[in-house]
């Protein structure tokens, strides 16, 4: 009974600090364009390594 009482409020705090982690990711623009990252490895350019 005592670990529900200290399992539960973290438990919220983890569902707050979540839910904040979404909409500072949504506010970023995190998810505006979810197409073009997948499709990168497809293209044919060269590019120069530095060394």
């Amino acid at each position: 009974m005592n670990a529900l009482l200290m399992l539960i409020p973290l438990a919220l705090v983890l569902l707050l600090a979540a839910v904040g982690a979404l909409f500072w990711a949504v506010r970023r623009g995190q998810f505006d364009d979810l197409d073009t990252p997948g499709l990168e490895p497809l293209t044919d350019d060269e590019r120069p390594w530095k060394d």
